[in-house]
C-alpha cells in the first residue's frame, strides 16, 4: 500500500541525489578550475577583423561588356540548369517564373500569360544583356519586392555565358 512513509523516502532520495550532484560539481570545479585573479595569460591570440582582410585582398572586377563578347553558350547551358527549377525555354510555357524564350531583347515584364509582380511591372525598357546581367547578379537589389527567390549569380563570366545561351536559345 501507499503511505506517507513511502512518500517521505522518495523525497529523501531526491534530496540525496541533488546533494550528491551538488557536491560532485563543487569537487570537479575545485579540481579542474582554470584561471583566477592571480594568474597570468600564457599567450595572446590576435584576430584580424574582416575589414582589414578585405582591404588587403585586391579584387579585380571585370566589366560585363568586356566578358560578354567572348561568352560560351555551351557553358551557359550548364548554368541554365539552375534556372529550370522555375523557368522554361519553351515559347509561352511558364513555370513558377516566366518563359525565358526570347528574353534577350524582349520588353521587361512582357511575356504573355504570366502574372508579374508589381516590382517587375514598374520596370521599363527591354532586357538587354547588360540589364539581364544586373538583374541576375542580385535580383532583390535590382527590383526590390520582386518574387524571384534566387540569391543571384555573382560571377560575371557565368552571367555572360548564361545570357549568351539565352540569346541563342531564343533564336
Amino acid at each position: 500500500m501507499f503511505n506517507t512513509m513511502t512518500l517521505t523516502k522518495a523525497f529523501g532520495a531526491l534530496c540525496g541525489a541533488l546533494l550528491f550532484f551538488l557536491l560532485g560539481g563543487w569537487a570537479a570545479e575545485s579540481l579542474y578550475h582554470v584561471g583566477g585573479d592571480d594568474e597570468v595569460q600564457g599567450y595572446v591570440l590576435i584576430a584580424e577583423d574582416a575589414e582589414s582582410e578585405a582591404e588587403e585582398e585586391e579584387v579585380i572586377e571585370v566589366a560585363f561588356a568586356d566578358v560578354y563578347p567572348t561568352a560560351d553558350a555551351s557553358s551557359g547551358e550548364r548554368i541554365f540548369r539552375q534556372c529550370t527549377a522555375c523557368h522554361r525555354l519553351d515559347p509561352g510555357v511558364h513555370g513558377v517564373g516566366p518563359s525565358l524564350y526570347g528574353v534577350v531583347g524582349r520588353q521587361m515584364a512582357s511575356a504573355d500569360g504570366f502574372s508579374y509582380s508589381d516590382a517587375l511591372l514598374a520596370l521599363e525598357g527591354e532586357w538587354t544583356p547588360e540589364e539581364i546581367s544586373a538583374y541576375i547578379e542580385n535580383p532583390r537589389a535590382y527590383a526590390p519586392g520582386n518574387a524571384m527567390a534566387f540569391n543571384g549569380l555573382r560571377d560575371v563570366e557565368d552571367r555572360a555565358n548564361l545570357i549568351a545561351y539565352l540569346a541563342t536559345a531564343g533564336e
